[in-house]
């Protein structure tokens, strides 16, 4: 039974993980620290310069520092 659930919260936390690449403003505003500004420069930073080679490269985004970038890091499906 503990393994079924653990197999359970794995798949219930990876349906939620951020994809960097292809999320979209409204899943990027559930990150704490983003809203709907940071969001919309996030994607066109992707849009302007392609998919994330990383996770780090959020950093170059104006107003996306350290902590943000460790925040995504932990919810991401791209780290």
């Amino acid at each position: 039974m503990k393994k079924i659930l653990a197999s359970l919260l794995l798949l219930a936390v990876s349906a939620f993980a951020l994809d960097i690449n292809s999320a979209t403003a409204e899943e990027f505003v559930k990150v704490k620290g983003i809203g709907e500004k940071k969001a919309e420069r996030i994607i066109a930073y992707r849009d302007e310069h392609g998919k994330f080679a990383s996770v780090d490269e959020l950093k170059n985004v104006k107003g996306i520092g350290n902590k943000i970038v460790e925040i995504i890091k932990s919810e991401s499906s791209d780290s």
